[in-house]
């Protein structure tokens, strides 16, 4: 048994420089030398070359080591379970309630579920989390932006997007065929603005909340893997103009990045998708996401049914893959800096959180992390990590329990517990 530590209270956003640094702005840009971030009441003041630290200003020299931005996970489903297989601590879907568009899953984000924890010590700050469907219904229910620091309050934006499952899973759910989920669909955007019949498919709450969705008021995140699938969506959007959609998954968008591009529909991709594991996927390659990127289209990395709601702090290695892709014949990766960025500001700007989040530009929250390394390297680990400009424990179950065990003699307490 493991008793999990207690927050503390709430420590204060310093006014902190950390100078010397290999700083990554992480909005695309090279790295610079010798650079500085000046963090100001919780949020980045200044950050490049040559800044100017008030006097008095508490300073951390870097040494030369990497200072980024905080990683943004692209789609997750973070501090929804705590096990998966126990449906008392899994709240990422609701298979037999009454609401389906409605539920906001705000309240159920939980702090204390280790994995959040285990992220904040990858270096990963911010995550984009999403609800899943599930039973009959093709709407999951909004989804979060929340940070992983160490206190209870982890929400940054509730009800940031609806979340939609389509292509294989969602034509299951909508009655076995595609054609029939647009048919819910359509039906669902109708009794959202009021034009349904005397049998309405929707709860009032449901399509009250289905509103702003339809009139682009919030994001709808579409799952769909298939190149015609991507293309469904599309046709969806022009049906429907004012719907602002975001494709999650897109294992086969590299065979329709040029639409996708012209339509300026972004993507939430999942960067190691690359064998033909469904009828959806037989398109699937390491390229997808470099090739879309190319194309113009705007990429971040997502992880959507890829262990979404334990290991966001995979992002770091998704994005060194499609770096170490650029040295491999025929492929098509990403240079280091456009990696980054599609796990840093790409993500934040996909969410509408580009002004907020993802970055080092002055303005953004002071979400920094300082490396040991090369931060897309595996053998990279965070040294230090500061949200809202609050230095962050890096201190996790698994290093408790190691601590707790490194020194086999009784203690305390009994065996089996660590603080």
């Amino acid at each position: 048994m493991v008793v999990a530590a207690l927050f503390a209270t709430p420590a204060l956003a310093q006014t902190l420089a950390i100078t010397g640094a290999k700083l990554v702005i992480g909005d695309g840009s090279a790295p610079i030398e010798n650079g500085t971030v000046l963090i100001t009441q919780g949020r980045v003041t200044a950050a490049g070359k040559g800044i100017a630290i008030p006097a008095g200003t508490e300073t951390i020299d870097a040494k030369g080591k990497w200072v980024t931005p905080g990683i943004v996970a692209g789609f997750t489903r973070l501090g929804l379970a705590g096990v998966d297989a126990v449906d008392s601590s899994n709240d990422t879907a609701a298979g037999g309630g009454a609401f389906q568009i409605a539920i906001d899953i705000s309240p159920a984000i939980n702090p204390d579920h280790a994995a959040i924890a285990i992220s904040r010590a990858a270096g990963v700050t911010r995550a984009i989390v999403s609800p899943d469907a599930a039973g009959g219904a093709i709407f999951g229910g909004q989804g979060v932006v929340i940070d992983t620091g160490s206190d209870a309050d982890p929400v940054t934006k509730p009800r940031a997007f609806m979340f939609v499952e389509y292509g294989e899973a969602g034509a299951r759910r909508a009655g076995g065929s595609r054609p029939a989920w647009f048919a819910g669909f359509r039906a669902a955007a109708a009794e959202a603005r009021g034009l349904g019949g005397d049998n309405p498919l929707l709860r009032k709450q449901d399509a009250q909340a289905l509103l702003p969705v339809i009139n682009g008021q919030m994001k709808l995140f579409i799952h769909a893997e298939s190149a015609n699938d991507m293309r469904g969506v599309l046709a969806l959007k022009r049906e429907f103009p004012l719907l602002d959609p975001v494709i999650v998954g897109a294992a086969e968008g590299w065979r329709v990045a040029d639409a996708l591009a012209a339509a300026k529909v972004p993507v939430l991709a999942s960067a190691l998708t690359d064998l033909p594991n469904s009828f959806e996927q037989l398109g699937s390659t390491q390229s997808n996401i470099g090739r879309m990127t190319a194309a113009g289209v705007t990429v971040g990395i997502g992880m959507i049914d890829d262990e979404d709601t334990r290991q966001a702090q995979y992002s770091a290695q998704y994005a060194g893959n499609l770096v170490a892709l650029t040295r491999v014949p025929g492929a098509t990766g990403l240079d280091w800096n456009a990696a980054f960025a599609a796990i840093t500001s790409k993500p934040a700007e996909i969410v509408g959180l580009g002004g907020e989040i993802g970055s080092l530009r002055p303005g953004r929250r002071a979400d920094v992390v300082m490396w040991d390394g090369d931060p897309l390297e595996l053998s990279s680990a965070a040294q230090a990590v500061w949200i809202d400009g609050v230095k962050q424990s890096l201190s996790t179950r698994q290093t408790r329990l190691r601590d707790r065990y490194l020194d086999p003699a009784a203690g305390a307490l009994p065996k089996a517990y660590v603080r």
